[in-house]
């Protein structure tokens, strides 16, 4: 039998036939418990993550300092400033590669611009849109832009490929892509590579540094608000970007850059920065702190466990990710999670089930229940 305690003093205690969960590693349960608010039935970090405490409190604050009248741009900066270092941390490289911005499809599509004309793109034809569709945008340029199965696409790398963009977990199911196979071939052919870790980035592990440029929204797995974003590019690669969204945020000095005519831009990744949503960038900051907490490899340890368990409760073998997509063409079983008060998302004729750090092993329990009705 599966059951939840109640909640006291702030922290979930989640048993299993009576013994403790092995599937939350301690040190991550009882900063998840303090953290989050119980969300029961909210399966859906794939598509929005649920802000923790310091957030929802950083940003009632700083609405009610706007209210005020007491909001200064300086004030924003830093928060700004905050979370790309903490960013940074997390992936593994110096702050000086991290540019700030909205989108990631904002990101690649500054990218795509900077290919020189008749360049060969390299994709995953079921990827998400953001990282296909700006390179597609650019073939009146001579850009060819080629799509490939995942499995196929360290093979599909040759010497006329310039850059190879590509999820490192597909959206609609979170399989991950042989980063290894991948990087290798590119390195073999002399191709830039263009990760986006925004479906892995928060629950996982992820090293910037074995990408030439990656890019994370961090509205999903790293529960940041809608209308942040990460860059990260390699200083070598960066001279040949054109930083397409250059404005007063970009530049050397963000507060000697406010009016023309003379341009000096940031001499590292900030160049590329776009002029952030405050409001955002407080969260944001408020996030990564927490973040920055949550030693990634616990985090996997505990979502991909709890995707686990439910694998193993429908017959499926476990995978190691926090996602479970189940076939769902007519959308039968959406419907019945949805009927039984569950929070999930259809994507790709299936049902996305995806489990992060305020679930507990009574939402599996949930799941199979409705699914098995």
């Amino acid at each position: 039998m599966i059951q939840r305690a109640a909640l006291c003093h702030g922290r979930w205690s989640a048993t299993v036939g009576g013994m403790p969960s092995a599937s939350l590693a301690p040190t991550v349960q009882s900063r998840a418990c303090q953290l989050w608010d119980p969300v029961p039935g909210y399966l859906d970090a794939a598509s929005i993550g649920l802000p923790p405490r310091p957030v929802v409190e950083a940003m009632h604050e700083a609405l009610d300092t706007w209210q005020a009248g007491r909001a200064t741009a300086v004030g924003y900066d830093a928060a700004v400033g905050a979370a790309r270092a903490r960013y940074a941390e997390l992936v593994g490289v110096p702050t000086g590669w991290v540019a700030v911005g909205s989108q990631t499809s904002v990101f690649a599509g500054n990218l795509a611009a900077s290919l020189p004309g008749g360049a060969e793109v390299v994709t995953i034809e079921d990827d998400f849109s953001s990282v296909i569709f700006p390179f597609l945008a650019q073939t009146h340029r001579g850009i060819t832009v080629r799509q490939v199965p995942r499995t196929g696409l360290a093979e599909a790398v040759t010497e006329r490929t310039h850059l190879v963009a590509f999820s490192l977990a597909q959206s609609a199911c979170g399989r991950l892509v042989d980063v290894s196979a991948v990087t290798q071939a590119a390195a073999r052919h002399g191709a830039l590579t263009f990760c986006d870790t925004t479906q892995a980035t928060g629950w996982m592990p992820v090293d910037a540094t074995l990408f030439d440029l990656t890019v994370c929204s961090a509205y999903k797995w790293l529960c940041q608000p809608r209308g942040t974003a990460y860059l990260t590019v390699r200083p070598e690669v960066a001279a040949d970007l054109v930083p397409l969204n250059a404005g007063w945020y970009a530049g050397e000095s963000v507060w000697e850059s406010t009016y023309g005519p003379r341009m000096e831009l940031a001499h590292d990744a900030r160049r590329f920065d776009v002029s952030p949503a405050w409001l955002c960038w407080v969260g944001a900051a408020a996030a990564a702190e927490v973040f920055a907490g949550l030693p990634p490899e616990q985090v996997r340890e505990h979502d991909a466990g709890l995707a686990d368990d439910l694998r193993g409760r429908l017959g499926l073998e476990p995978c190691g990710r926090p996602v479970v997509s189940l076939p769902d063409e007519e959308g039968s079983r959406a419907a019945a999670l949805a009927r039984a008060g569950l929070v999930v998302s259809s994507r790709g004729g299936g049902v996305r089930i995806a489990f992060h750090l305020w679930n507990t092993p009574e939402d599996v329990a949930l799941v199979h229940a409705a699914l098995i009705r």
